[in-house]
């Protein structure tokens, strides 16, 4: 269940409260009593920035905001959704069912990132757990005031649940989530937020000849999926739809070229991350009602080495009719993107923006700790996107898209390869996906932040969701 962020008029002194203030503040004005004044006094005296005071029956804490001061709005931004983990921690620790924030000398953008945190780190994954006792108490947050911008705090609402979404298609297990099932879920999505699903089955995809995710899923007894989704309101802002494009490989074992490395087929449910992505930000795009066109793209399948699998050495013919010269079967999420780039023409869109959890590279250069990008959109809309990149800390770093690297992808024998060789990976896998596009276009490479193994503050374990929030702040803007 997702948390949800409430606004009301007066705190509640039986709730547990978080206090956002300056060390000046007059302690007594909050209702400590004079042994937790002196605590309070004792802890800015040691330099400590966040104080828990444990009244028994509730938890109270206070966040001095000098320690978030001389920063930079983005900075700040994601030092309060830190402090929104610190303190959802410590409730769910406690076993309370809510917390307040009553006292605050912030801004309300900075209000609404503290909730965001708690309400982000609240979630879990423990549907197959048959022990539940882990699991989380914490139900409500109450934003206490009568000014409070009731469209921010339920456009906060809807982008938690998105993410929230989207980090349970990544969790889910290959046994659950296929293919087909993905594009099941893309249709609950639709009718839940009111946006147009078109799913698209093996002899569609197959009378439209997209040779790319027909290749791949050779080796699959599970067909594949070509998932269109489209939220237009009356009026949007945009003449063109803006076309998000998300990788759907629901599993990934590297086909014939079988991934080589210990514990490196692990965590491959996370390879459809892309499609989670794309999906979950139309979900709440189309329940926030933007007033922006937006249509949305995933080619689904998993990637095995059974059946009629494709092989190194095979010759694709694309949906466009370029061939390209398999020559590593685990470069396919190219493969299936690059027929979904193609099928993106039809709407002679603004921009397109693919997301996909599409090579170790881009993982090894940044880590988790942004997102690789690339594309040949203009400046204003690169400038928009890395604003909103950092308005989410969801960072982008934009990799050097020199012709030089379309040198590594030229083939004997077709016209492509799918693969670049040993330098530049995450580069040449963007100019493989250049040669699909005549528009203006990014690409963005989520593998280092999509799945990861150790608890990262209030993006969690597993499954980040990465990509809704960034993608959410950026329609929310143009739509402006």
């Amino acid at each position: 269940m997702t948390t949800k962020i409430n606004i009301t008029a007066k705190s509640n002194n039986q709730l547990s409260t978080l206090i956002v203030t300056n060390k000046k503040a007059k302690w007594n004005k909050f209702g400590f009593s004079k042994p937790e004044i002196a605590y309070i006094e004792k802890k800015i005296k040691a330099t400590d920035t966040f104080i828990i005071i444990n009244q028994f029956e509730r938890l109270v804490f206070v966040q001095l905001v000098e320690e978030f001061e001389n920063k930079n709005n983005y900075l700040t931004l994601e030092g309060y959704r830190t402090l929104g983990n610190k303190v959802c921690e410590a409730i769910n620790a406690h076993k309370y069912a809510a917390i307040q924030i009553a006292e605050t000398e912030i801004t309300e953008e900075q209000l609404f990132a503290i909730a965001e945190g708690i309400a982000l780190s609240n979630y879990q994954f423990i549907k197959y757990l048959s022990d539940k006792k882990g699991e989380f108490t914490l139900k409500n947050i109450y934003l206490v005031g009568t000014k409070l911008n009731k469209v921010g705090v339920e456009q906060t609402n809807i982008l938690v649940e998105a993410v929230c979404e989207a980090r349970n298609l990544v969790n889910e297990p290959q046994n659950v989530i296929d293919a087909v099932s993905l594009s099941n879920e893309f249709k609950k999505l639709g009718k839940k937020a009111n946006f147009k699903v078109e799913v698209l089955n093996k002899l569609q995809i197959e009378s439209l000849k997209m040779g790319g995710l027909l290749a791949v899923n050779l080796g699959s007894q599970i067909p594949p999926t070509f998932t269109i989704m489209e939220y237009k309101p009356a009026k949007p802002k945009n003449k063109k739809p803006l076309v998000l494009v998300g990788k759907g490989i629901v599993y990934d074992t590297g086909g014939l070229s079988l991934k080589p490395t210990l514990n490196s087929m692990d965590s491959m449910k996370c390879d459809m991350a892309g499609s989670a992505a794309v999906a979950c930000a139309m979900f709440a795009i189309a329940k926030a009602k933007l007033n922006y066109h937006v249509i949305a793209l995933v080619p689904a399948t998993d990637n095995r080495p059974g059946e009629n699998a494709y092989t190194p050495g095979d010759v694709i013919t694309m949906y466009d009719g370029q061939t390209v010269e398999v020559l590593n079967t685990d470069a396919e999420g190219r493969m299936v993107l690059a027929d979904a780039l193609t099928y993106a023409k039809k709407y002679k869109p603004e921009l397109v923006l693919d997301f996909a959890t599409l090579t170790g590279a881009a993982a090894a250069a940044i880590g988790q700790y942004g997102i690789v990008c690339m594309g040949t959109a203009d400046e204003t809309k690169k400038t928009a996107l890395k604003n909103s990149g950092n308005n989410t800390h969801e960072r982008l770093v934009e990799f050097p898209f020199w012709d030089d690297y379309s040198k590594l992808i030229k083939s004997d024998i077709a016209d492509m390869k799918n693969i670049g060789g040993p330098v530049g990976g995450a580069i040449t896998a963007g100019k493989f996906l250049e040669k699909f596009i005549d528009y203006p276009w990014m690409h963005f490479d989520i593998a280092g932040p999509a799945f990861i193994s150790a608890n990262d503050s209030y993006r969690g374990k597993m499954g980040t969701g990465v990509g809704v929030r960034l993608l959410f702040d950026f329609v929310k803007n143009q739509a402006k």
